[in-house]
């Protein structure tokens, strides 16, 4: 079983520390559209599209990014407490706080998959048999969600990457979870 534990540890950090290491990146894609945005209001007519990119690559940045985060430990912590504690301690105080979490994410995954259902074009109750019945070709698109700015671009993409970073942070949080039981049986990570 720890055998398990440790080769899930190193698939699923391997995975979120590539994608959190390109995401980094999209910072720097959010400051060109912006210094386009900047340029075209100034010197030419302004662009329509670049206040929605922008929205669109700083979610993309900070939900492909938030695995990688929770990966180092670079997420908010109150360490009144926690600097003190021992290894062992801080092991279940994490156990008991990373099944919150993975709850909280599950709920926001299934809020994700609905909302991508739904800019999909379907309007009905099973949002996990729809989308795996468009990626295997059982179903069709509906009527494409749009954006009611004056762009107007489709949102399914936005949503997709959405449904993406949830499970990446979904996997990770396992992945501390099975660190948090090695650590209590002892064992190093």
């Amino acid at each position: 079983m720890q055998g398990v534990m440790r080769g899930y540890i190193r698939a699923v950090d391997s995975v979120n520390h590539r994608i959190g290491r390109i995401a980094m990146y999209g910072i720097f894609v959010l400051m060109g559209i912006l210094l386009w945005s900047s340029i075209s209001k100034t010197f030419f007519l302004p662009s329509l599209w670049t206040l929605e990119m922008a929205q669109f690559v700083m979610v993309g940045y900070y939900i492909l990014g938030g695995p990688y985060s929770i990966q180092l430990g670079s997420n908010v912590r109150m360490d009144l407490l926690y600097g003190e504690w021992s290894i062992r301690r801080k092991a279940w105080f994490d156990l008991l706080t990373v099944c919150f979490l993975i709850f909280y994410l599950c709920v926001l995954l299934y809020g994700a998959v609905s909302s991508t259902a739904y800019s999909l074009g379907y309007w009905k109750t099973e949002p996990f048999s729809y989308l795996f019945g468009i990626v295997t070709g059982s179903e069709e698109v509906g009527r494409l969600e749009r954006s009611s700015s004056a762009w107007r671009p489709y949102m399914w993409p936005i949503k997709v990457v959405m449904i993406v970073g949830f499970l990446l942070m979904l996997l990770q949080c396992v992945s501390e979870l099975c660190k948090d039981v090695l650590r209590l049986k002892g064992e190093e990570i």
